[in-house]
C-alpha cells in the first residue's frame, strides 16, 4: 500500500502549546482523525490571530482548505500536552500551504504531521481572489513568491 509522504520545511515561525482533552480521544484510547483536524484548525486559527488577522477577513478576504493531510507519527492520549508549530510556503497567485508539526512537550517527539491548502476566496462574489497584500505583509513579504 503506497504512503502518503509529507515533506516538512526546515524552519517553523509559529510556536503555541496544546493541551489534549478528553473529546480529542476515540474509542482506541488516543487522538482521534478527527481531532486532529480540529487541532490543526485550532492552530490555524491562532497562527492568524498571532498575525492579527482570522480566516474571515484578511484584506477582506477569507480562507478555505481547499485539502488537508494527516500523518500520525507516534500515539497521543488524553491530558498530553502538544507543542504545535506552523509554517506557510508553496505560494501560488490564489492561495498557499500551510504546514504543521505537533510534538509531544514531555518528550519532544513528533505526533503529527499536517498540510492544509489555502485558497483566498471573495465570499461577496463567490470566487477565489489573490492572495492579499494584508498576509504577504503580516508573513513579512513583499510579493508572492513564484
Amino acid at each position: 500500500m503506497a504512503r502518503v509522504k509529507l515533506e516538512l520545511p526546515d524552519s517553523f515561525p509559529f510556536r503555541t502549546e496544546l493541551s489534549v482533552g478528553i473529546g480529542h480521544i476515540n474509542y482506541g484510547g488516543h487522538l482521534g482523525n478527527d481531532s486532529a483536524l480540529t487541532l490543526v484548525h485550532e492552530v490555524r486559527l491562532r497562527f492568524l490571530q498571532s498575525l492579527g488577522l482570522t480566516e474571515l477577513d484578511i484584506g477582506g478576504l477569507g480562507m478555505i482548505l481547499t485539502d488537508a493531510v494527516l500523518i500520525f507519527k507516534s500515539e497521543v492520549f488524553w491530558g498530553e500536552t502538544l507543542v504545535a508549530e506552523v509554517a506557510s510556503t508553496e505560494f501560488n497567485k490564489y492561495g498557499c500551504d500551510l504546514f504543521y508539526r505537533f510534538r509531544k512537550q514531555a518528550d519532544n517527539r513528533d505526533a503529527l504531521h499536517a498540510k492544509t491548502g489555502i485558497l483566498f476566496f471573495d465570499y461577496t462574489i463567490r470566487k477565489p481572489a489573490s492572495v492579499p497584500v494584508e498576509f504577504l505583509s503580516a508573513l513579512g513579504m513583499q510579493e508572492t513568491p513564484t
